[in-house]
């Protein structure tokens, strides 16, 4: 996947293109489908298959210090997006100036100058540019105009409500990880970089941790997790705490993983930690003994939870010709 970050990257360059436009957070399966269709529909037509999506988050803009944590970074995102086939990723520079353009404006200076638009694929719900004016109906009438077709997709369902990022986004929140996973079509994930921490895992407690410095993402409800720990392509069973460690009197929120029967050290390495079963709440024990013993059940819930059919990390994305 060829990733611009200006349509002057891209101008002059594409024949023909069959794109799709969001923000994509999260990579859920509603996206999957957009992905899905887009890759299929330049496929059958001979088109470049385009994502355009923005960096920051428009909601980064608009909202300030209001807006949401998100389930991606912009690499998560570009990465989870390239599995799903297309051949070009356009991520834009959101800014207030973006932001007021007319959609009429946007279309055509991005879509059918940069990027000969031939197809455009939206969501149920999707609108573009000042005031959203830029809805299934308008861009319709500008593919009228500029001789590009149109195609929305419904919703996806699942539970009986619709697949969001804001519905994923409050599942993480409250612990419920193990429900958003058919939502995003994989277990929720945040990477860090593996830091120094308080040196107490190994030797005070018996359950070497790595402690990963995260930013710009969300994390899950504070509490223990059996989780996956990803790590240069292997797949570790792990426990992980999000949480301030009340026992020790410390402040702020951190990530720490014991994987388990893993002795090597990784200080500086990327760690994936892939979230799949709340075990239980932070607490405050009574006693350094009380919390050792605690986590060895938590580590043995974990090996379990891992153990079963249903807690296996599942194949990378197939990409489904919907449109054939």
């Amino acid at each position: 996947m060829i990733t611009a970050r200006t349509i002057d990257e891209l101008r002059d360059t594409i024949a023909g293109s069959c794109v799709t436009i969001g923000n994509f957070d999260g990579v859920h399966v509603g996206h999957q489908r957009l992905l899905a269709l887009t890759c299929a529909k330049a496929r059958k037509r001979g088109l470049v298959s385009v994502v355009v999506t923005f960096d920051p988050h428009p909601m980064t803009v608009l909202m300030g210090q209001k807006a949401p944590p998100f389930l991606t970074t912009t690499g998560q995102r570009l990465a989870l997006i390239e599995k799903h086939g297309p051949n070009v990723s356009l991520v834009l520079e959101f800014t207030r100036q973006m932001a007021a353009l007319e959609p009429e404006e946007f279309v055509r200076r991005y879509l059918v100058e940069g990027l000969n638009l031939r197809e455009l694929v939206i969501g149920y719900d999707y609108a573009m540019g000042k005031g959203r004016k830029g809805n299934f109906d308008l861009l319709s009438r500008l593919g009228q105009q500029y001789g590009f077709g149109v195609e929305r997709l419904d919703p996806v369902i699942m539970g009986g409500a619709v697949v969001s990022s804001t519905r994923i986004r409050d599942l993480v929140q409250s612990g419920n990880v193990w429900d958003a996973r058919p939502l995003l079509g994989r277990f929720f994930e945040v990477q860090g970089r593996v830091v120094d921490g308080k040196k107490r895992g190994a030797a005070m407690l018996g359950f070497p941790t790595a402690n990963l410095a995260y930013s710009g993402v969300l994390l899950p409800k504070p509490g223990v997790y059996a989780v996956w720990a990803l790590l240069d392509g292997e797949v570790l069973p792990a426990v992980a705490n999000v949480g301030d460690n009340p026992t020790f009197g410390d402040t702020g929120l951190t990530l720490e993983v014991h994987i388990m029967d893993f002795a090597r050290s990784i200080y500086g390495q990327t760690l994936g930690v892939q979230f799949v079963q709340r075990l239980r709440s932070e607490r405050k024990f009574e006693s350094i003994d009380a919390l050792k013993a605690r986590i060895g059940e938590d580590v043995h819930l974990g090996r379990v939870i891992l153990a079963s059919s249903e807690a296996q990390v599942r194949p990378g994305p197939q990409n489904v010709d919907e449109a054939d």
